[in-house]
């Protein structure tokens, strides 16, 4: 393949109101009497990175993936579960091992409680992880689907897909997703914003021009979950599906499409954002859950703790924000408490010494009430290569688990910031095995509860606050409604 075509970003508003009028009927309707009427398959989402839950609710998320906790999972009633994969922060050889074992358990899991599982790999809505390596293991695994269904579509974040090529919202403009700072990962970079040139960019020779296939808006907003399915069922095996989609009610019309042609015999494999797997169960969207609604404590006994460790833009600049309000120079009701990575990479003797620090100090300031930002140092620090620069976040990612895990005192609330940080700290610092995915703190930000006694802070709110979702002030506005 050669350069890939470059596509220049659109305005957004006048964009989206070009296309056709959307779909006339509420799919989910359809949705709902399909998944109680047919025999549809469980589904398991595979969640590269923990930020998949952000459009959930009430449904439980696995950080664990021993055959016991999968078959009681699949004992339950629900239509489907996560498990937390993490694979994003790891390199492609130790991603592969862990995916196999994983995949290996849910069909030995499934098989004994005679259940038939649909697969989802939730991955970056801006399109960064192991790809095609995650769905390959999949097929070896649980063998072939009639198609792999590729839908980043993510609403919330601003991540739509027109005439196959996927944008990223930023500001007043959609950009293509090629020519983002995501496209620039250090660890999962591309080139490629048509979702067809970027299968091609990542499989290089896999996939001839033939066994490329779109469901495009036109035939989701005029034809209906009709036309999706008539689409689905005469797309030839063993191809890529792309999925366009510029609303939420084009994700519905494509899922209530999709879920006629399952009834009708098809299975496909999915690589999606956020959005195709709330719609695939059947969940609707619900208000972001306030502090009343917490049963947050009143007065206040501790202080809300907040561990930040992404270093995309949009971090660093909600951070800023944060301090800048709540921080000393503002209203003073937050405690800022940085970590330099200098002094974690620099010798075992000096991150030791560090964290020990930090956690006396952040001890103090939640036993005080006081609010308090544990953060790493903004500069970011890279490797001479993807896998050294992998290296360098797992380190600073470990320092943040450690802190967590040391703090005695129970904060009012936790909000991790960032993907990697977020997993780390749900598994290794709080110990979650099982928890419940109790809504959203803010658009597009999970919420999760941990009720097993084995975790630390049993019940306290859980915010897996991704890195990249959010406006400026989206930080902020969260920490003082839950003050």
């Amino acid at each position: 393949m050669g350069q890939p075509q470059q596509y220049p970003p659109l305005p957004r508003e006048s964009t989206l109101s070009n296309l056709p009028a959307e779909y006339p009927i509420d799919a989910q309707d359809q949705i709902s009497q399909i998944l109680a009427t047919s025999p549809i398959n469980r589904l398991v989402v595979l969640d590269d990175d923990p930020t998949g839950t952000q459009t959930c609710h009430d449904i439980n998320v696995l950080t664990v993936w021993d055959i016991p906790t999968l078959v009681t999972e699949f004992q339950t009633n629900s239509l489907g579960f996560f498990i937390l994969t993490n694979s994003r922060a790891l390199p492609p050889n130790e991603a592969e091992t862990l995916l196999k074992t994983i995949c290996t358990n849910v069909l030995s899991a499934a098989n004994s409680t005679g259940n038939k599982v649909d697969i989802v790999l939730r991955g970056d809505s801006t399109l960064r992880g192991h790809f095609p390596l995650e769905p390959d293991v999949a097929t070896a695994v649980f063998g072939p689907a009639d198609g792999l269904v590729l839908a980043p579509f993510f609403y919330q974040g601003g991540r739509f897909t027109i005439d196959d090529v996927h944008y990223v919202a930023e500001g007043e403009n959609l950009v293509p997703a090629g020519e983002t700072q995501f496209a620039k990962d250090a660890t999962f970079g591309y080139k490629s914003s048509n979702l067809r040139e970027y299968v091609q960019e990542k499989a290089p020779g896999r996939f001839s021009d033939e066994k490329m296939h779109s469901v495009t808006i036109s035939e989701i907003r005029e034809g209906g979950p009709d036309a999706v399915c008539a689409k689905l069922l005469a797309t030839p095996v063993d191809g890529v599906i792309i999925v366009n989609a510029a609303a939420e009610s084009d994700m519905h019309v494509f899922v209530a499409g999709l879920l006629l042609a399952e009834s009708k015999g098809k299975h496909f494999l999915y690589r999606t954002g956020a959005a195709f797997v709330s719609t695939r169960l059947g969940i609707r969207s619900k208000a972001p859950i306030t502090a009343t609604e917490l049963h947050l404590p009143s007065p206040r006994e501790t202080g809300g703790l907040i561990i930040a460790g992404s270093y995309v833009p949009k971090t660093t600049a909600q951070l800023k924000v944060l301090t800048d309000r709540r921080g000393p120079s503002g209203s003073g009701l937050l405690a800022i408490i940085e970590i330099k990575v200098e002094d974690l990479i620099s010798s075992p003797g000096t991150a030791s010494e560090t964290i020990t620090r930090i956690v006396k100090e952040t001890e103090s300031h939640l036993a005080s009430g006081k609010d308090t930002l544990v953060m790493t140092s903004r500069k970011l620090i890279t490797g001479a290569d993807e896998l050294s620069s992998l290296k360098i976040g797992s380190v600073v990612a470990e320092a943040l688990v450690s802190v967590l895990r040391r703090i005695e005192v129970r904060p009012r609330y936790i909000v991790a910031k960032g993907g990697i940080t977020s997993s780390d700290a749900a598994t290794k610092g709080l110990n979650f095995k099982r928890a419940l995915i109790v809504g959203q703190a803010a658009p597009g930000v999970p919420l999760w509860r941990c009720d097993e006694p084995t975790s630390r802070h049993r019940d306290v709110p859980y915010v897996v606050f991704p890195g990249n979702v959010g406006g400026e002030e989206t930080l902020c506005e969260l920490v003082e409604g839950w003050s």
